[in-house]
C-alpha cells in the first residue's frame, strides 16, 4: 500500500461517516487529500496523520473522539494491521507487512514515474535564473543557481507544472561598454581602464576578436576609429564571451530554452508599451519632468522614477516590461533567482506585480541565493588564473567534477551562506554526501549483477509478506515517501530537500544491506525470499536513479 492510497483509505472512511451521519460534516469538509508522515518513533507505526485535530471541531466534538471512531473504520481496511489514537488525537497507522511490502513492486512497475505528481498540473513557469551579465566566465554564486535553478525546474516539472528555463541576457547598459573598453585596451596594449575588467580570458578574447576579422578578410578592429574599434569589440567579444559561458553550463548540464535580450526591449518599444499599460491603470505620475509609478501604494517603501527627466528609462523601466512581457507570453507564475545583493528589489516588484493587477509572491516569486566559499586544505580559495579575481564554474567542475559540484551546490537551502570542501567533495569516502548516495546506487546494481549470477530472478516470484524484517520496514518507509518530498520541495521551492532524502534512504539501505542478502549463500536454494529481496533492492535503485536525476546528477552503475 503506497501512502497515496493509504490517504485515499481515509478519505473514503471520512465520507462514507459523512454519509452515515456519524460526522456532522458537508460533503466538501472531507479534505481531497489527507496529510501523512512518518512518526519520528519507528515503534509509533509506518504512518501517522493529524486529520480528527483539524475537522473535530468543525464535526462538533472533541479530536480524541473523531480519531477514536475514524480508527475503528480504518482497521477493517485491508493491509492496515492497527490503528492507535495518542496524544489529544493523532492517529498512528501499522500496515501489514504484506501492505507495506507491496510498495516494492509498485516502485519497480512504476519506474522513472515514481515520485511524480500532479500538484501542479496546468501551471505555466517562467523559470529565470544565472543570467549573469557576458563580461566574464560564470562565477561561484551563478554556478550555485545554476545547480539549484535547473534542480527546481526539474522538480516543479516532476510535480507537472509546464516549465520554461529562462536565461536574461543583460547585453544593455555600462557593464557592457565596459568590457568592451577592456577588450579593445587590452588587443592595443594599453593599461585597463580603472572601471574595467582584467584577467586572461580578457586577453584571450581580445585576441579571438581580431583573428576572426583577419579570418574573414574584415579590417583589423585594432586599426579603426576609437569608437568603431570599441563597437567592433563589444558586438564580437560578447558574442564570444556569452558562448563560453553557454558552453560551460551545457558541459554543467544546464540549457536554456529562451536567451532573452535585454536589449529587445528597448528596441521593440516593450518599455513604451508597459508604461503606457500602467498609465491606463492609473498608476502613473508625471513629476519634475520624470515619470513615476506610484509603488507606494502597493508596499513599496518610496515610488520609482521608470522615465528620467532626460528622456531615458531608468533601470527599474526595463524589469517592468520584462515583467509583462513574460505574463503576456502565458505564464501563470514568474519565478526570478537572484543574487544576495538584491534584496532591494522585492519590494519595488512585488509592488509593480500589484501594479498590473497580478498577486504578488503568487504570479510573481522571487528567489535570493546566498554566497558560497570554497575551502581547500582547510583555507580559502580566492584566486582562478584565468578570470584574475573569481572563482568560476570552470574552476570548480576542474576541482571536484559535474556530479559532485551539482549536488553540492542544490544539497542546501539556497538561502543560506554555503561553504564547500573541495578536498571533501573530491574525495570517495562516506562523509562525502555525493559519494554516498551514488554508492548507494552503485551497490543496488552490483547486488543485481550478483543476483542474476546466482539465478534470482524477480519475475520468478513476490511474496511481500516476506519483507518483515525491520529494517525491511524502516527502508520501504523511506521509499515512501519520495512522492511526498518531491511535491514538498515543488511548493516550497526548495530542491535541496531531495538530496537530504537520498542521503537519509541510501543511509536506510546500506543498514538493510548489512542485515539481510539477496543471493543464497554457499549451498542454499534460491527461494521467494531472495526474489522478494530483489523487488526490494531493485525498487531502491530505481528511487536513488529517480531522486538523483531531479538534481541533475548521474546514477553510476559501478564505483
Amino acid at each position: 500500500m503506497t501512502p497515496e492510497q493509504l490517504a485515499q483509505a481515509i478519505t473514503a472512511a471520512l465520507a462514507q461517516a459523512v454519509d452515515d451521519g456519524t460526522f456532522a460534516l458537508a460533503a466538501d469538509d472531507v479534505p481531497a487529500t489527507v496529510h501523512l508522515e512518518r512518526p519520528r518513533q519507528r515503534e509509533h507505526g509506518d504512518w501517522a496523520t493529524n486529520v480528527a485535530l483539524q475537522l473535530a471541531k468543525k464535526a462538533g466534538t472533541n479530536p480524541r473522539a473523531f480519531a477514536t471512531e475514524l480508527a475503528s473504520r480504518l482497521t477493517a481496511v485491508d493491509g492496515v494491521a492497527s490503528v492507535d489514537v495518542a496524544g489529544p488525537g493523532f492517529l498512528n497507522i501499522r500496515l501489514d507487512a504484506a501492505a507495506a511490502g507491496e510498495l516494492a513492486r509498485s516502485v519497480v512497475d512504476a519506474g522513472t514515474a515514481y515520485g511524480r505528481g500532479d500538484g501542479f498540473a496546468g501551471v505555466k513557469v517562467n523559470l529565470e535564473f544565472v543570467s549573469a551579465n557576458p563580461t566574464g566566465p560564470l562565477h561561484i554564486g551563478g554556478v550555485r543557481w545554476a545547480a539549484v535553478g535547473d534542480s527546481l525546474a526539474r522538480v516543479l516539472e516532476a510535480s507537472g507544472a509546464d516549465v520554461t528555463r529562462e536565461y536574461y541576457f543583460n547585453d544593455h547598459g555600462a557593464q557592457i561598454d565596459r568590457f568592451a573598453r577592456s577588450l579593445l585596451a587590452r588587443a592595443l596594449g594599453e593599461p585597463a581602464p580603472e572601471d574595467g575588467y582584467g584577467g586572461d580570458y580578457i586577453t584571450e578574447i581580445a585576441g579571438q576578436v581580431v583573428a576572426d576579422a583577419a579570418a574573414a578578410g574584415e579590417p583589423d578592429p585594432r586599426t579603426l576609429e576609437r569608437a568603431e574599434a570599441t563597437e567592433a569589440f563589444r558586438a564580437r567579444g560578447v558574442e564570444l564571451m556569452f558562448g563560453e559561458v553557454k558552453k560551460s553550463l551545457h558541459d554543467f548540464g544546464v540549457d536554456f530554452d529562451v536567451y532573452f535580450h535585454e536589449d529587445s526591449l528597448h528596441e521593440s518599444g516593450a518599455v513604451d508599451r508597459a508604461v503606457a499599460r500602467l498609465r491606463e491603470l492609473g498608476h502613473m505620475y508625471d513629476q519634475d519632468g520624470a515619470t513615476w509609478l506610484r509603488t507606494t501604494d502597493f508596499g513599496d517603501d518610496k515610488d520609482r522614477v521608470v522615465i528620467k527627466s532626460d528622456g531615458n528609462a531608468a533601470y527599474i523601466a526595463g524589469d517592468i516590461a520584462y515583467y509583462l512581457d513574460k505574463r503576456e507570453r502565458g505564464f501563470d507564475r514568474v519565478v526570478i533567482m537572484l543574487g544576495a545583493d538584491h534584496h532591494g528589489y522585492i519590494g519595488r516588484m512585488m509592488a509593480v506585480c500589484a501594479a498590473f493587477g497580478d498577486t504578488p509572491h503568487v504570479n510573481l516569486e522571487l528567489l535570493i541565493g546566498q554566497l558560497v566559499n570554497l575551502v581547500k586544505d582547510g583555507q580559502p580559495v580566492r584566486m582562478s588564473k584565468r578570470a584574475g579575481t573569481i572563482l568560476t564554474i570552470d574552476d570548480l567542475v576542474d576541482a571536484v567534477g559535474v556530479d559532485a559540484a551539482r549536488y553540492a551546490l542544490a544539497r542546501s537551502s539556497a538561502d543560506t551562506t554555503l561553504d564547500l570542501d573541495l578536498d571533501l567533495l573530491a574525495s570517495a569516502k562516506n562523509e562525502n554526501p555525493v559519494f554516498y548516495v551514488q554508492y548507494a546506487h552503485a551497490r543496488t546494481v552490483n547486488v543485481g549483477r550478483n543476483a542474476a549470477e546466482a539465478g534470482v530472478r524477480r519475475e520468478d516470484g513476490f511474496d511481500a509478506r516476506l519483507l518483515d524484517h525491520e529494517s525491511e520496514a524502516v527502508l520501504l518507509g523511506k521509499i515512501a515517501e519520495l512522492p511526498r518530498i518531491v511535491a514538498q520541495a515543488a511548493e516550497l521551492r526548495e530542491p535541496h530537500r531531495v538530496a537530504r532524502y537520498l542521503e537519509d534512504l541510501a543511509g536506510g539501505y546500506h543498514k538493510w544491506y548489512d542485515q539481510r542478502r539477496v543471493t543464497p549463500f554457499g549451498d542454499e536454494e534460491v527461494t521467494d525470499v531472495h526474489r522478494t529481496r530483489l523487488w526490494l533492492n531493485d525498487a531502491t535503485r530505481q528511487v536513488l536513479a529517480n531522486g538523483l536525476a531531479l538534481l541533475g546528477v548521474s546514477a553510476p552503475e559501478r564505483m
